[in-house]
This record gives C-alpha cells, structure tokens and sequence, in this order.
C-alpha cells in the first residue's frame, strides 16, 4: 500500500511561522536542532522540549524568506505560538500561524512528478529544492513534501494528479511508520523525550549546538545511556486503530511500559510505532490497552541506533 506511487494532501499537520532578524539566533536557544545545519538546500526534523526535556511539540523545519516555517500537528501550532512568545518578546522576531498560505502533499514514489514541475529533487533525506514558490522536501527515502503557496494549490493539484493516483493520509501515515519517523500528537504532548523518539538517529538533536530549553536533560540522557525506552514498530492483531498515547502492556510489567506513537492501516493489519521499555519489547509478549488486550508484534526499523554517530551531529 505504502510503496505504490500516489500523492495526496497533507490534512493533518499546520505550518508555523518564526520570521525577523532574529529568528534563527531565538529559535537556536529553544529547539533541540542545529539552525546552523539549515541551508536553502537543507531542511531538518526537530522538537521543541520543556525544561525537564519532554517534547511539547516536534516538527518538520526549513528556511523561507526571512524566517523559518516549521509543519507540525495541527492542534499544537496554538499552544506552541502562545509558550514560545513568552520568550519572543525581548527579540526582533514575529510568530504567526501561516498554515493558510500553505498547501502540502505528500508524495510516495513521485520524482517524476516533481520534476516535470521543476523540482529536481536529490536522494538524501532533508534535501530541499525550489523553483517558482514551489518547495519539495526528501523526508525519507521515495517520499517527498511539496509546499505550494495556497494561491496556487488548485492548479498543483491537477498537476500531481494528471501523473499519480490520489492516495490517502493513511498511506503516507504508513510510509511514516515505515520511515521510523515519530511524532507528537496531543495526546503525547509532554510524554516523550526526543530520544525516546530515536529522534536523534533521524537528525532532529545536535549536540554540538550548545544551550537549548531541556538540552541538559536530553545531553545527560544521551552520554550516560540511560534511556530505557525508545521508539519500535509494531504490527497489532486487530482491526481497530489505536489512538496516539494508547498505553501498551506486558505480563511481565505490572504498568504499562510504553505507549502508541503512531498508528495507520496496513493491508489486513495495522502497523505502528511505539515508545516500549527495552526489556519488556525484547521479551516479546506485548499488548495493546490491556494484557488481555490484541497482540503486538516487532518489526525492524530501517536505521539503527548508534550512540558515536548520533552524538557527531
């Protein structure tokens, strides 16, 4: 389902925007990526964290005019603009919800497609191009964004589909668990921290970057490795899907020891991806909401975790 080429848009997500002279230097002491790393040809995941190092927020970045757009859940973009002009207002910069001016698709298997509209787009996840107030975005491999300028959605939108079938959210949403991509919802709001996301094995944490709101917490978490709960994708035996935040359980666990992430529909089944303790998802025996709850299953990520590496960044 996930691997056949379709576009479609992408309904669930918002675009805010940080815009001044100011931006990068205030935004640098607020999230957990390297805005230096941000190029016209370079986007990056990223996550906005509270002092004790759970993400309140986590999103898609990249440069635009003069300023940055960051595309996150919808329900978030209220909640971050209102905490992050707490600390705003000593800088030469102005947040706003731009998520009308912007349309964005999702693209499976759509090179083609880009580039008849101009838009040569390299391999590497996090390579941007542009052409004509259109951006497309590599977020992972055979997948791509395209952010139009909502003045010109409609007639995009005939573009992609005279070339690709009109997909669902739900197949990009499986792409994105198959990508091993994380993200927060609402219902996870404050839950998580980056790295319990493997965020930090997908580029969205630099730790050569220096102070950053819960830097301390997630620096510590990371050189002393102590984090006993990360990202894993699962397949559940139901048909059902589950909310994001749905606790997960274990018989060897008296609590739960994880949470739903992420979920989308596969086929027969439904793959998603959820933060578990270690221990409890090397053992197996894993359970949705119950632990006489539906059965949940590990699959293999398409990265690994490696400490040395992700710490160069």
């Amino acid at each position: 389902m996930a691997d056949s080429a379709f576009f479609c848009t992408l309904s669930h997500e918002g675009v805010l925007a940080v815009r001044g002279v100011d931006a990068g230097k205030f935004l640098q002491g607020q999230l957990t990526c390297n805005l230096n790393y941000l190029s016209d040809s370079q986007a990056s995941l990223g996550a906005r964290c509270t002092q004790k190092g759970r993400m309140q927020s986590s999103f898609r970045i990249l440069l635009e005019g003069d300023g940055v757009l960051l595309a996150m859940a919808s329900e978030l973009l209220e909640p971050q603009l209102a905490d992050l002009k707490k600390y705003a207002v000593f800088s030469k910069s102005k947040l706003t919800d731009e998520s009308v001016a912007w349309v964005r698709f999702g693209l499976e298997h759509g090179d083609a497609a880009l580039a008849g509209l101009g838009l040569d787009l390299p391999a590497e996840t996090d390579s941007v191009v542009r052409s004509a107030g259109l951006i497309a975005i590599r977020v992972s491999p055979n997948r791509a964004e395209l952010w139009v300028p909502a003045d010109q959605a409609d007639t995009l939108k005939a573009k992609l589909a005279a070339t690709l079938p009109e997909g669902t959210l739900n197949q990009w949403l499986l792409g994105q668990i198959r990508a091993g991509i994380g993200q927060v919802m609402p219902t996870t709001r404050e839950l998580f921290i980056p790295q319990m996301l493997n965020l930090q094995a997908v580029g969205g944490v630099s730790f050569k970057k220096g102070c950053y709101t819960g830097q301390e917490i997630v620096a510590r978490m990371q050189y002393l490795g102590k984090l006993k709960r990360r990202l894993y994708r699962v397949q559940l035996d139901a048909t059902e899907l589950p909310e994001p935040g749905t606790p997960l359980f274990a018989p060897s666990h008296s609590s739960a020891i994880g949470e739903v992430v992420l979920a989308a529909r596969a086929e027969e089944k439904i793959e998603l991806l959820a933060v578990l303790q270690a221990e409890a998802a090397e053992a197996g025996d894993l359970h949705l909401g119950a632990l006489e709850g539906p059965a949940l299953h590990l699959l293999d990520l398409p990265y690994e975790l490696d400490r040395d590496r992700e710490i160069q960044r």
